[in-house]
């Protein structure tokens, strides 16, 4: 062979091997990375070549596919009482992906989950169709209906969370206003005009916020149960009927502002029963600032502040501040200042209450299963911490229970039931301008002492007439009204 065909032989050879070792290089080590790879379209294709897995509540599904009538993707979903029910599913849509438990268990919903791949290939085998498997939550139908209605019926803006605080599974979830996920579940050409109304550009109401877990408002005098709980665990009062030393007027350390109570109450020198009742400010206030801002932090990130929760969809981090001085961890200790919590965090305080001190870890999710119904995966309940002593639980129990019988809780009182709460009234806006929000927390204890449900209720109402917004008239009813579908559904 002559020397020119010689070069032309191996550059040839060259561009074969070239060739040769792209294809590898594409089909073995980027195979999984092209597959998955949101710019293929083959991926959405196959994602909406079969019907999805369905999220279940109570055993029946509320969520469902359908048929489309034109384009590339064979389904889409369909929701059942899909604004109820948005805060726990999220949406799946063709054109705008997905997000909570239908993004988080996405490989399940569609079958592609690698936990699955002994059941797809049985189908195959036997020529059965691909199906996906199924989400089964810890909600309780009957306590997110009595949530969600409860909510619309106030008209403002709002959230309900409801724990089992034996186990921490989320039992309602309810975040209003809300919106159908079914209303943008198609194509781009289809739903565009439906998801581009719900954005908070055009709707300031923001329906797509899930404000039980992604929005933190200054929690108010329901912040008071964790500055009690303070007190107690580092031996300040060691009773709920102790005096405490609360001068009135009490002016804050620093300063020259006194720290006012609501109205004339009976703050001086008051026991923290006495003050959890008509919810003095100048208690908790001192107490707090008695107790100095790392005893405060202390406890407050027991009971889960500072710390994303993943239910497993995130919530935000609720907010309890880190050096402040005796006046701002003042004001911090009655839910003022920097003090920020989500629906969820303030659940999460009543239920270790109820759980004579233990903080169970809250979860939405309580079994993945196949399509056949085989279980793939089940949620453990799992301690998150202790916030209290059982002794010192029990202490604030009984304080708590107090509001009820004959404080500023009365309206979430149910017959032959023993109810612990607390309400608060949060200002904020500039200079304290805007409409407070208001606050209930709660739970039920049963005769036989179990303790199946704590609540917490927030409500943001801009059309209320300021006077008229109180923790005790406007979020303690629906709080009674989950606890009871909750305490029904178990006879």
């Amino acid at each position: 062979m002559n020397k020119p065909l010689r070069r032309i032989a191996i550059f040839c050879g060259l561009l074969v091997l070239a060739l040769l070792i792209r294809d590898n290089w594409l089909q073995y080590v980027q195979a999984d990375k092209l597959r998955t790879d949101p710019a293929n379209r083959r991926v959405a294709i196959e994602r909406y070549a079969y019907p999805r897995g369905d999220i279940v509540v109570d055993g029946d599904p509320i969520t469902g596919s359908v048929e489309t009538k034109a384009g590339d993707y064979k389904y889409k979903r369909t929701y059942k009482n899909g604004p109820m029910w948005a805060p726990v599913t999220g949406y799946s849509s063709q054109a705008f992906d997905g997000n909570f438990l239908e993004k988080i268990d996405d490989g399940i919903l569609t079958g592609n989950d690698d936990r699955l791949f002994f059941r797809n290939t049985l189908d195959m085998i036997t020529g059965k169709p691909k199906q996906g498997g199924n989400v089964v939550t810890t909600l309780n139908s009957a306590a997110q209906k009595a949530a969600f209605d409860g909510l619309k019926r106030q008209g403002g803006k709002g959230a309900v969370v409801a724990l089992e605080p034996s186990t921490g599974k989320i039992l309602a979830l309810a975040s209003y206003p809300s919106y159908d996920p079914s209303s943008f579940a198609g194509d781009r050409n289809s739903d565009s005009a439906a998801w581009n109304k719900l954005q908070k550009k055009n709707d300031p109401s923001d329906p797509m916020l899930n404000r039980a877990l992604r929005e933190t408002y200054p929690p108010g005098s329901t912040f008071k149960v964790v500055t009690a709980a303070a007190a107690l665990e580092n031996g300040k009062y060691t009773s709920a009927d102790q005096k405490t030393d609360s001068p009135l007027p009490w002016v804050m350390p620093g300063t020259r502002t006194e720290l006012k109570n609501e109205g004339s109450i009976p703050c001086k020198n008051a026991t923290m029963r006495v003050a959890l009742r008509y919810s003095c400010n100048t208690v908790f206030g001192k107490i707090g600032a008695d107790l100095g801002n790392d005893k405060m932090l202390e406890e407050a990130k027991k009971f889960g502040f500072d710390a994303e929760q993943f239910t497993p969809v995130r919530a935000n981090a609720s907010v309890f501040s880190d050096n402040m001085n005796e006046s701002q961890t003042a004001l911090s200790s009655i839910g003022q200042y920097n003090t920020a919590a989500t629906p969820l965090q303030m659940a999460m305080v009543a239920s270790a209450v109820a759980n004579d001190g233990k903080l169970m870890k809250p979860y939405m999710v309580d079994e993945l299963q196949s399509s056949n119904l085989d279980p793939v995966e089940k949620t453990e309940p799992k301690e998150l911490s202790r916030p209290l002593t059982p002794a010192n639980a029990q202490i604030l129990q009984s304080m708590m229970e107090t509001v009820v019988k004959e404080g500023t809780g009365t309206n979430a009182r149910i017959n032959g039931v023993i109810v612990g709460g607390k309400t608060g009234t949060a200002q904020h806006g500039v200079e304290n301008s805007e409409n407070p929000y208001a606050w209930f927390i709660s739970y039920a204890k049963l005769p036989d002492n179990s303790k199946p449900v704590a609540v917490a209720v927030v409500i943001e109402d801009d059309n209320a007439n300021r006077d008229d917004i109180s923790g005790g008239g406007l979020a303690a009813p629906i709080a009674k009204s989950v606890m009871e579908a909750v305490i029904n559904a178990k006879k």
